[in-house]
C-alpha cells in the first residue's frame, strides 16, 4: 500500500517537476495535493510547508522531504473532499433559473464579482 501510494505522489509531482530535477516550484504544492484527491485550504497547505524541508524561502521543494510528509496525509486520510451534497447545495444558488446548469458566462460572473 505504502508502495502504491508513494507511485501515485512521485506520479503526481512529475507533472509539476518542469526541469526533471526531482523539485517543483514551492508554489506548486498545492496544485499537487489537489491533484491528488485532498482539498486542503491555503492554511493547511502553509501547514503542511512547515513539515516539508523548503530550499530557501519561496524557492523549491524536492522530491525527498515531499514524499514522506504527503504519504503520511494520504495514509491518515487528511484534507477529505468535499461532500458531494455540500458541492450540490453550492451548484444549485449559483443556477438561479433552476435549469440544471450553469452557463460559461454566468459562472464567470459569479467567480469575480464580489
Amino acid at each position: 500500500l505504502v508502495a502504491e501510494i508513494e507511485k501515485k505522489i512521485t506520479e503526481a509531482f512529475e507533472v509539476f517537476d518542469r526541469e526533471s530535477n526531482k523539485t517543483v516550484d514551492v508554489r506548486e504544492i498545492g496544485c499537487i495535493v489537489r491533484s491528488l484527491g485532498c482539498f486542503p485550504t491555503e492554511a493547511e497547505v502553509q501547514e503542511l510547508l512547515e513539515k516539508i524541508e523548503v530550499e530557501e524561502p519561496g524557492g523549491f521543494v524536492h522530491l525527498e522531504h515531499f514524499l514522506p510528509v504527503m504519504t503520511k496525509v494520504l495514509l491518515d486520510r487528511r484534507f477529505r473532499p468535499i461532500p458531494e451534497d455540500v458541492i450540490l447545495h453550492a451548484f444549485e444558488a449559483l443556477d438561479e433559473n433552476k435549469c440544471g446548469y450553469i452557463t460559461k458566462d454566468d459562472l464567470v460572473k459569479h467567480l469575480t464579482e464580489g
